[in-house]
């Protein structure tokens, strides 16, 4: 679960770091709901590890919303809220604010920590395909595509109701 935690955040960030242009970018991120699908694979050197999937992404202020790997993640910035359709089980959490990787809105303002280990493969209008090469040479690479900036719409969508559910549900709440 914390490599779900940890793509949605570094997938909410892409949408910045474009070497020195990311500045601009991270200023229109700013006040709007951002949204895109992305193709996520994640191999490591010298294995024969490698994984990919892919997804769609809400994202406005501290709060986002993730559709993939079989998974709805909601958070309010101060609860997450993670659902597995298929197996019927929801997971209700108290958001670490400290922690980057469980809230991906965070690592927005701090991308420029990370831009020495970002390399941009390319940039167009509406996407992105990127690759992040992580101290173990874990090398994540990101393609994000129909990145749309709309104006902020408020929270009332980063949020879920658990009692909305039906009974057959198993809810774990971790609060």
């Amino acid at each position: 679960m914390n490599r779900l935690f940890s793509l949605v955040l570094f997938l909410c960030s892409l949408v910045l770091p474009a070497g020195a242009q990311g500045i601009a970018l991270l200023d229109r991120v700013q006040g709007h709901r951002v949204t895109f699908h992305y193709t996520y694979s994640l191999s490591q050197k010298g294995s024969a590890f490698n994984t990919v999937t892919d997804g769609d992404v809400t994202v406005e202020g501290n709060a986002y919303l993730l559709n993939g790997l079989g998974l709805k993640v909601v958070s309010d910035g101060v609860t997450r809220w993670t659902e597995d359709p298929e197996a019927k089980e929801m997971v209700v959490e108290t958001v670490e604010k400290e922690n980057l990787f469980t809230n991906p809105a965070l690592f927005i303002g701090s991308y420029r920590n990370y831009l020495d280990k970002i390399k941009v493969n390319s940039m167009g209008d509406d996407s992105l395909d990127v690759t992040l090469t992580l101290d173990d040479e874990t090398q994540a690479r990101f393609l994000l595509r129909d990145i749309v900036y709309l104006p902020e719409q408020g929270k009332s969508d980063f949020s879920l109701d658990e009692k909305s559910l039906p009974s057959s549900y198993v809810i774990t709440d971790l609060r």
